[in-house]
C-alpha cells in the first residue's frame, strides 16, 4: 500500500465517506478519523493533506463539534468543506452569519482565481447544502469563488496552504468537482496517485472465512442487489454454512418472492428458507401512520423471524445483511444527524442475538454493483432496481392494508415496465411509485370518484447520497398516467416528484 495517504477529519458529516470515495478514485489512499483528533496524533503520521468535513452544525452552536486549531499550524495543506470551511473562517479570526437566502442544490458559482481552481471553468455549476456562510475570510485569505447569494463561496492562503469551498465538490452533481479535489490532491498536497482499490471481494471472502470459522450464518435475504451481493459472497465464503432467510413479509413487489426464490435455489445452489410471514407483519402495522414507528417495527419483525428460524436451524452465531454506506449515515450512526432509521442499521432491536457480517457496509451503490459483477452475478440481477428492506411499508403513506398494498403493487409494476420498454431503465439509477394517502375528486365514465393519488419518483445518482430528479420525456410519463389510471382500481391522480436529495430524500417515508 502507498505510503501516501490523506486524512479525513469527520463532523457527523452525511458526505464523509463520500470524500473518502472520490478520494479513492483518484488513486490516493484516505482515512476517516472523528474531528476531536488532536493536532499531536496528526502530526508526523505521513499525511499529506487534510479534509474538513461538511456537517450539521452551526459554528456559534453551543455544543458545535470543533476541531484542534493547531491542525493549521502543522505545515499538512488543508481543505475545509461546507461546515469545515466555516469552521477554518470561525477558528482563524474570519466572520460566519447565518443566510438571508439559503442555498440548496445546484448553484452558479463564479471562480475568481486561485489553485484549487486551475482548469476549471466558471461559472461552475457546484452543489450548495447550507444555511450560513463565510462572510469575511480570516486574515491572509483571498477571496476565490463567489455566488449570488453567497460572498465567499471559496478561499484559500496559498502561503499556509489553507483552502476552503462552501459547497461541495465530492458529489456527482459539482460537475467540476472532481477536478477541484485533484488539485488539492496532486499540485497542492503532492500526491502521485499510486493506491488502488483492489481485490476487494477477494479480501472480504477471506476476512469472511477468517471471521466465521464453522459457525453457521444466516443471511438476510430480499432478492435486492446489496442483499444478493452480501449473500454470494459469504457463500463463497462458508458455502453450505449459510442459509438465507427469505421473509416474504407481504411487502414485496409484484411477483417477487417467486422470483427471488427462483433464482437463488436454482442459480446458485444456495441453502435458501423462504418464510410466508405476511399477516404477522401487516397484524404488527396496523393502524401506524409513523414512518420511524413502521421502520422500528418492520426491523424488529425481521430479527425476530430469523432468531426464529435460528432456533429451528441450531447453532447458528452470525447474521449477514446487505448494509451499504448511505443506510449507516441516513440512520445517524456516529457523529451523523439521523435523517431516518434503516431497518438494517437503526431500526434494529438492541438484543439482537446474532453477530452482524456486513461485508458492503463502507461501500455506495455503484461499488455494489461492480463487486457483484466481478462474483459472476448475473447482470438483470445486478441492475435490478433498488428496493428498500422495509418494502413498499415505507412507500404506502398513513396506515398499511393489504388494499392498498395491492394497489400500489400494481401502479408500481406500469411503471418500472414503461420505464424499461422506453430504454430509460439505466439511464435512471432509481424509479418507483408511492401510493399517497391524499385522496382527490375525479371523474370517469360520467361518474364521481373519490380515489388516491399516486405519486411517481425517479432519480439519477451514482452514490445515493445525494440525488436529482430524473427527466423522464413527458410521452413516457403520460402513458404510465394513463395505464395507472386505466388499469388500477382506487386511482384516479398521478402526480410526479421533482425535488432533489437534498433537500428530499429518495424515498419518501
Amino acid at each position: 500500500m502507498s505510503s501516501q495517504k490523506i486524512l479525513i477529519l469527520d463532523f457527523g458529516a452525511q458526505y464523509s465517506q463520500l470524500i473518502a470515495r472520490r478520494i479513492r478514485d483518484l488513486r490516493v489512499f484516505c482515512e476517516i478519523l472523528p474531528c476531536q483528533t488532536a493536532a499531536e496524533k496528526i502530526r508526523n503520521r505521513g499525511y499529506q493533506g487534510i479534509v474538513l468535513s461538511g456537517g450539521p452544525d452551526s459554528v456559534y452552536e453551543d455544543n458545535a463539534l470543533t476541531c484542534d486549531p493547531e491542525i493549521f499550524n502543522l505545515g499538512i495543506p488543508v481543505l475545509g468543506i461546507c461546515y469545515g470551511a466555516q469552521l477554518m473562517a470561525h477558528l482563524l479570526g474570519g466572520t460566519v452569519k447565518a443566510s438571508a437566502v439559503k442555498e440548496y442544490g445546484n448553484t452558479q458559482v463564479e471562480i475568481l482565481n486561485g489553485k484549487l481552481f486551475e482548469g476549471v471553468s466558471s461559472p461552475a455549476t457546484c452543489w450548495m447544502s447550507h444555511t450560513v456562510y463565510i462572510d469575511t475570510p480570516p486574515q491572509g485569505f483571498a477571496v476565490s469563488a463567489r455566488s449570488e447569494a453567497c460572498p465567499v463561496a471559496a478561499m484559500e492562503d496559498e502561503k499556509r496552504k489553507l483552502y476552503a469551498v462552501q459547497f461541495h465538490p465530492e458529489v456527482q452533481h459539482t460537475d467540476q468537482g472532481t477536478q477541484m479535489l485533484q488539485n488539492f490532491l496532486y499540485p497542492i498536497c503532492g500526491c502521485n496517485g499510486d493506491w488502488e482499490m483492489s481485490s476487494f471481494a477477494a479480501d472480504t471472502i477471506e476476512n469472511i472465512r477468517r471471521e466465521v470459522g464453522t459457525q453457521r450464518v444466516l443471511c438476510a435475504l430480499s432478492g435486492g442487489v446489496d442483499s444478493s451481493v452480501s449473500a454470494v459472497m459469504v457463500h463463497k465464503a462458508v458455502g453450505k454454512q449459510l442459509t438465507c432467510i427469505f421473509v416474504d413479509h407481504g411487502l414485496l413487489r409484484k411477483d417477487e418472492g417467486d422470483q427471488v426464490e427462483q433464482v437463488f435455489r436454482e442459480q446458485f445452489d444456495i441453502n435458501l428458507i423462504r418464510v410466508n410471514a405476511q399477516d404477522r407483519f401487516l397484524a404488527k402495522l396496523a393502524g401506524v401512520v409513523d414512518p420511524e414507528k413502521k421502520r422500528k417495527i418492520i426491523g424488529e419483525e425481521f430479527i425476530r423471524v430469523f432468531e426464529e428460524e435460528a432456533a429451528k436451524i441450531g447453532q447458528v452465531e452470525y447474521l449477514c445483511q446487505g448494509t451499504i454506506y448511505p443506510d449507516v449515515v441516513e440512520s445517524g450512526i456516529g457523529n451523523a444527524a439521523v435523517i431516518k432509521s434503516h431497518h438494517n442499521v437503526g431500526g434494529l432491536p438492541e438484543d439482537v442475538a446474532l453477530k452482524l457480517v456486513e461485508p458492503l457496509r463502507d461501500l455506495f451503490k455503484d461499488e455494489v454493483r461492480k463487486v457483484g459483477l466481478e462474483l459472476g452475478i448475473p447482470e438483470y440481477l445486478v441492475w435490478r432496481q433498488p428496493f428498500p428492506g422495509p418494502g413498499l411499508g415505507i412507500r404506502v403513506m398513513g396506515d398499511i392494508t393489504k388494499e392498498k398494498l395491492d394497489v400500489l403493487r400494481e401502479a408500481d409494476a406500469i411503471f418500472r415496465e414503461e420505464i424499461r420498454d422506453a430504454g430509460l431503465d439505466r439511464e435512471i439509477n432509481q424509479y418507483f411509485a408511492i401510493l399517497t394517502n391524499a385522496q382527490s375528486v375525479g371523474v370517469m365514465g360520467d361518474q364521481r370518484t373519490y380515489d388516491y393519488a399516486v405519486a411517481l419518483r425517479g432519480v439519477t445518482t451514482t452514490d445515493f447520497m445525494t440525488a436529482d430528479w430524473a427527466r423522464i420525456p413527458y410521452e413516457v410519463l403520460g402513458k404510465v398516467s394513463n395505464r395507472i389510471v386505466n388499469e388500477v382500481k382506487n386511482v384516479n391522480r398521478i402526480v410526479y416528484d421533482i425535488t432533489s436529495k437534498p433537500p428530499a430524500t429518495i424515498e419518501w417515508e
